[in-house]
């Protein structure tokens, strides 16, 4: 009886995260396609407060699916910073390769958040 309780409470608890998953997933990807279209950069304002949300309420999606979207969400972000300061020196020396190493990883960075959200529309996990 109590599992069939604690699974009702985590798929509650997961569904009253999904407000702020879509909070969050809605930021990113105005981050995402604004990376994407040249000239149409949102700020980085956007994305740090959608990582804020998402660091501050991975705590609560534990145990529940919507744990794997949290942490999806904050190592999209990491990885995408990481690779942008990486291939920072490319526009230094070379015009060309760095537009085409940051089209790239915004383009990765935009097919993560899209994956994200249509996994989540769906109320499942997404494997990391």
């Amino acid at each position: 009886m109590n599992d069939i309780i604690d699974v009702q409470t985590n798929d509650e608890k997961a569904e009253g995260l999904k407000a702020w998953g879509w909070v969050s997933y809605v930021l990113h990807l105005i981050v995402a396609v604004g990376a994407v279209i040249p000239g149409a950069q949102p700020g980085a304002a956007l994305l740090i407060i959608a990582l804020i949300i998402d660091l501050v309420k991975q705590g609560e999606g534990a145990g529940t699916w919507q744990a794997s979207h949290f942490s999806w969400r904050i190592r999209t972000v990491i990885w995408a910073g990481v690779l942008y300061i990486i291939t920072a020196p490319l526009w230094l020396l070379f015009l060309f390769p760095g537009w085409v190493a940051w089209g790239l990883i915004s383009i990765w960075f935009l097919y993560r958040i899209v994956r994200g959200m249509v996994t989540m529309n769906k109320s499942q996990a997404i494997d990391a």
